[in-house]
């Protein structure tokens, strides 16, 4: 048996366990394969997980570990050197090795957002953690200019604070993407603190967040115009991709 798993905490809303669960089955790879939920608060408990469950292969690794879980690994793919975290490992013999699908996953999705339309030129990241780092790679690739928003200075270009007094940065940007777990269900009315009454039809909002469909932050974006996307089909990519990583 090949055993699969996510490792995050908390992981109460986990997309991964009936994504991989419903493919091994469409795959007829039910008896030979599993995805399971392995919810470590703290690192330490990782390198007793591989020692636990010696049939496992390969893990998604969610928040709040995508860029500690670095340190445990022993090579990382040019994938997650570039975006400096990690949401897939894999088992090659005795070694783990640490890539990143979130930027694969991200990078396709904005390109199927603007549909062959011109990207814009410059965008807003809410949020220094790593999920934003996959955003910013691609931003990085594909030219568009960005500045990062973080309630601490240190983790970003911007402050909330900052932007709440000087709106023209929210304004004037042509894309806003949310990397916070802000909205996330059960706590669906959670969204990052911007003055939202700036926004216009001009602009692009894409929520990382998948559940619920529409979070408070588009909903803030659609009421005004602008044009809005969730996180599922980015998530549906970069599983895809992990599944490749560990059948490559």
């Amino acid at each position: 048996m090949k055993r699969f798993g996510l490792i995050g905490f908390p992981l109460s809303h986990s997309f991964s366990h009936k994504y991989f669960t419903e493919k091994f089955k469409q795959m007829g790879l039910s008896e030979s394969h599993r995805y399971d939920l392995f919810a470590l608060e703290y690192l330490k408990d990782f390198p007793g997980l591989w020692e636990r469950y010696p049939n496992l292969v390969g893990l998604n690794v969610t928040v709040p570990h995508k860029e500690n879980v670095r340190r445990f690994l022993d090579r990382l793919d040019s994938s997650a050197r570039k975006v400096e975290a990690v949401n897939v490992i894999k088992k090659e013999g005795d070694k783990l090795v640490g890539y990143n699908s979130d930027y694969y996953g991200f990078k396709q999705s904005v390109l199927n957002y603007f549909q062959g339309a011109e990207l814009v030129s410059d965008a807003l990241i809410l949020g220094g953690g790593g999920a934003s780092k996959a955003v910013e790679a691609v931003f990085l690739d594909l030219g568009i200019k960005y500045m990062v928003v973080s309630r601490q200075r240190a983790k970003g270009d911007l402050t909330y604070e900052d932007i709440k007094q000087n709106p023209d940065y929210l304004a004037k940007t042509g894309m806003i993407v949310n990397t916070t777990p802000l909205g996330m269900s059960p706590n669906i009315e959670g969204k990052p603190d911007l003055p939202y009454d700036v926004i216009h039809p001009e602009q692009y909002l894409y929520d990382l967040v998948y559940n619920p469909e529409e979070t408070a932050f588009m909903r803030e974006g659609r009421q005004r115009g602008a044009r809005t996307k969730n996180g599922l089909e980015m998530l549906h990519l970069q599983a895809d991709k992990s599944w490749e990583i560990w059948n490559s």
